[in-house]
Order: structure tokens, then C-alpha cells, then sequence
């Protein structure tokens, strides 16, 4: 039976309304993801500025772009450095060293606040600062280098499966997954290992003005509480978040409580959909595909 013209009208204004009530619900919940303009662009007041490290060290670009902003802007008087990573990548962790580095030179004062775990790449940052401050219970040190890679040709052979490698050198499959190494790679590898590690030895060396014969007796790849650190002369002093917050406060001439600005992650559209849900599903990608070769990086039991 054909439908009449009022029925018609109807669906169509009720689909209307329907795609209206979306349209204003879109709005409203981007309104609510939308965030002012970021307040460090203002070069009024003086300001302590919060730059947070969390997780593993897989890329440099964030905190780097957050450390040239904050060095930049002459309202920023001094900048606090959570560090609360157990490390990661060796380019990366020295991208950031190397940046934090800078900002201390350019006479701007950077406080690292060490939260639970602050080691191996966490603690290769951490030496840029001005001051490194450490919770008594922190479990930071692990100076080190590794490298791990899988092997399953074993479980492959058991499956019936076989790998074809052809190479153009005798190390350009070195690490494969289808073999096991050989003598020459384990060589390889010790030679490659040594330089990175000594790279480590060598900026804690220069940075706590310490003989490299000291570190190197400390550089085993242990870690050590806050107040083992403050013993070995790895960090300067013990602290909570707060009292790094008034060191950086004093170090930056602020008189009566500092104003702190921080940059904060928008939420968008999908995270009010699902929740969390993305952001882990984002984070087991990179612990699993993204992760680095060669880390300077604390592996916990």
C-alpha cells in the first residue's frame, strides 16, 4: 500500500529532529573535548612550567617540543621534570637528555622529581637538570644498555613452517627471528652494546662530576632506592613532587606560591565513546610492535 503524504511528512520531520538531536549532542560533547588556547603562549607572570615523562621512552618529539616552548617563553621561569619511566630507547632518551641539557644552559632552571620508578633511560634524562630530586623509595640507576629479540624457528620447524633469508652481507640478518646467532653476531653484538653502554658511562660521568672508574662500579645494571642514589651521589637530593615544586620556585626568583601550567591531552570524540579502551589498546601496539632495539632500559621482575 503506497504511503500517504502526511505519513511521509512525518518521517521526514522525524528523521529531521533525529538528525538534529545528533548534530547538538556532536556539538555539545565537542565543546566539552575542546580546551582553551594553551596558556603558555601568555608571556605575562612568572610561571613554573610541568613537563610529565610517563611510561616507556619510544619517541623524543613531545617532550622535546615541550622543553623548547617552555625555554622559550620568558614567562616560564624554571621547569619542573616528572620523570616516571623505567627508559626505553637509546636515541630517544638521548633526544631528551640533549634537550633538557639546553634548557639548564640557557640559565633556565629544570627540576626532575623522580616519581616511583625513574631508571636506566628514565634516569639518562634526568641528567640534563639543574637538580636531580629523588622520593626516598624511587627505584632509579640501572645503568645499562640491552638488547632482546625473539627466536622461533624452532617453534616454526614444529609447525611445519620454513623461512627463506637472502642476504647481501654476513650480518644483515643479524637478530633474525629464523635463526639462531651465531659466534661472529654474539661479537657483533658485545662491540655494538659496548659503544652504547659507554655513551651511559660517559654523560653520567661529566654530568655528577664522578670518575668514570666509580660509575663503572655502579653501572651493572642494578637499581637503587632514592636514598641509595643520594648516597652514590646519582642525584642531588630527596623530595616529593611539591618540594621540587618550591626548589624550582626559589631557583626561578618567585616570590609567594608559583603559578604552574601544564599541557593536558584533549579527549577526543572516541574516548568519551570508549573509554580507556583506545588509549590501551594504543599502548599494548607500542610495548609490543613499536618497541626499540637497543634500550637503555630497566626490565622489572
Amino acid at each position: 500500500m503506497a504511503m500517504s503524504n502526511a505519513s511521509k511528512w512525518v518521517l521526514g520531520i522525524t528523521g529531521g529532529i533525529i538528525l538534529f538531536g545528533i548534530a547538538v549532542i556532536f556539538l555539545f560533547v565537542s565543546l566539552l573535548v575542546w580546551s582553551p588556547e594553551d596558556e603558555t603562549l601568555s608571556t605575562s607572570g612568572k610561571k613554573i612550567a610541568v613537563v610529565e615523562l610517563k611510561d616507556v621512552i619510544l619517541s623524543s618529539q613531545e617532550i622535546v617540543r615541550q622543553f623548547k616552548k617552555y625555554r622559550e617563553n620568558p614567562s616560564v621561569k624554571a621547569i619542573v621534570f616528572r620523570v616516571e619511566s623505567p627508559g626505553g630507547g637509546v636515541s630517544a632518551s638521548q633526544e631528551i637528555y640533549e634537550e633538557v641539557k639546553k634548557t639548564r644552559d640557557s640559565g633556565k632552571p629544570v627540576i626532575v622529581s623522580m616519581g616511583s620508578v625513574a631508571a636506566s633511560g628514565g634516569y639518562y634524562v634526568s641528567c640534563g637538570a639543574t637538580t636531580i630530586m629523588a622520593n626516598p623509595g624511587t627505584i632509579t640507576g640501572s645503568i645499562g644498555v640491552i638488547f632482546q629479540f625473539l627466536h622461533i624457528n624452532d617453534l616454526l620447524k614444529k609447525i611445519g613452517v620454513d623461512a627463506a633469508t637472502y642476504k647481501s652481507g654476513k650480518y644483515k640478518d643479524s637478530g633474525s627471528p629464523f635463526r639462531d646467532p651465531t659466534e661472529e653476531d654474539r661479537r657483533f653484538y658485545d662491540q655494538l652494546l659496548a659503544d652504547v653502554y659507554d655513551q651511559f658511562v660517559e654523560v653520567v660521568s661529566s654530568e655528577r662530576k664522578m670518575e668514570r672508574k666509580t660509575v663503572v662500579t655502579f653501572a651493572d645494571g642494578r637499581v637503587f632506592t632514592g636514598r641509595q642514589a643520594l648516597q652514590y651521589g646519582l642525584v642531588d637530593t630527596l623530595g616529593t613532587y611539591q618540594d621540587a615544586i618550591d626548589l624550582a620556585a626559589k631557583l626561578g626568583d618567585i616570590e609567594g606560591k608559583p603559578r604552574l601550567i601544564q599541557e593536558t591531552r584533549k579527549r577526543r570524540f572516541w574516548d568519551y565513546l570508549f573509554g580507556d579502551a583506545v588509549a590501551e589498546l594504543s599502548s599494548m601496539k607500542d610495548q609490543f610492535l613499536d618497541q626499540p632495539i637497543v634500550q637503555y632500559k630497566f626490565i622489572a621482575p
